[in-house]
Formats: structure tokens, C-alpha cells, sequence
């Protein structure tokens, strides 16, 4: 990412902070400079073992708790996973993801034509849609090649 656009995204990340009331302590800035500088949907656990290093008296729950405020403002999504932890992402623009089944690896790609599906009626219905997200799930090329060599 060049140094200019991770600057003016700090800086609004700066904003966003102090617009919901919050400090912008080294830590937030730590935490989420890591995350827009990852393309790997992290867990709460990868990002606490990243920042740790950095911040070793940072507790997991301060760096969980933290990432759910980013969640609350917007900053960042949730990322469904199939191995039951919760991963995130800074991307927040419309896509979609490839989920590896074997290692749990988190692609995004982009379609038009998934953005366009239209939600049934009978799912709208009492509910407020906010967002939508379609969600592959398959074996990535990696797996794929490992789980061909241990056959032969």
C-alpha cells in the first residue's frame, strides 16, 4: 500500500475514532494499521499474536473487544467461517467470498451479477437487509494439489 493512501486512511480511521467517542490509542492504530495491511481475513487470535509482539501487555481481550468496536463503527466486517472463529475484514465494499473447506482459507471476488440477485420476498419480509453476500465454498488450489499427491 503506498505511504500516502495508508496515511489519509489513518487519518480517517482518526476521524471515525474520535466521531464515536473513542481515544485513538497506539494500540487502535496498531490493530487496525495491521489490518488494512492484510489481504487474510484474520481472526481475533492472528491479530492479537501480530500485535503482541508489538504491544506484549496487550491482553486477547482488549484486541477482541477492538475489533468488535471496528465492527460497530463500520470500519470493518465479519466474515462468515466454516471452521466456527470469526474473521474480519477491511474490505467493506460489496463482494464476495471463496472459502477453502481444507485450510480455511478466505478469497474475496467481485461479480455484478451476484450483486444483483435479488432477495426473496419471503426472506425480506420482517427483516431489515443491510447487507448481502454470496459465499463459496469449495478446495483451494493449494488443498487441491496436496490432497492429489497424498493419493498417489
Amino acid at each position: 500500500m503506498a505511504e500516502h493512501t495508508e496515511s489519509l486512511i489513518m487519518e480517517e480511521f482518526m476521524k471515525s475514532c474520535r466521531a464515536h467517542g473513542l481515544k485513538v490509542t497506539p494500540q487502535r492504530l496498531a490493530i487496525y494499521r495491521m489490518l488494512i495491511g492484510s489481504k487474510e481475513h484474520p481472526s481475533a487470535d492472528a491479530v492479537y499474536r501480530r500485535i503482541h509482539q508489538q504491544y506484549p501487555s496487550i491482553s486477547f481481550d482488549t484486541v477482541n473487544r477492538t475489533l468488535l468496536t471496528f465492527v460497530d463503527m463500520g470500519l470493518i466486517d465479519t466474515v462468515e467461517s466454516h471452521q466456527g472463529v470469526r474473521r474480519y475484514d477491511t474490505d467493506t465494499s460489496t463482494h464476495h467470498h471463496l472459502h477453502c473447506v481444507k485450510c480455511g482459507k478466505i478469497v474475496d471476488f467481485y461479480n455484478p451479477g451476484l450483486d444483483e440477485i435479488e432477495i426473496p420476498e419471503e426472506v425480506v419480509q420482517g427483516f431489515t437487509i443491510i447487507a448481502k453476500r454470496v459465499v463459496i465454498s469449495g478446495i483451494c488450489p493449494a488443498c487441491a494439489v496436496s490432497m492429489q499427491s497424498k493419493k498417489e
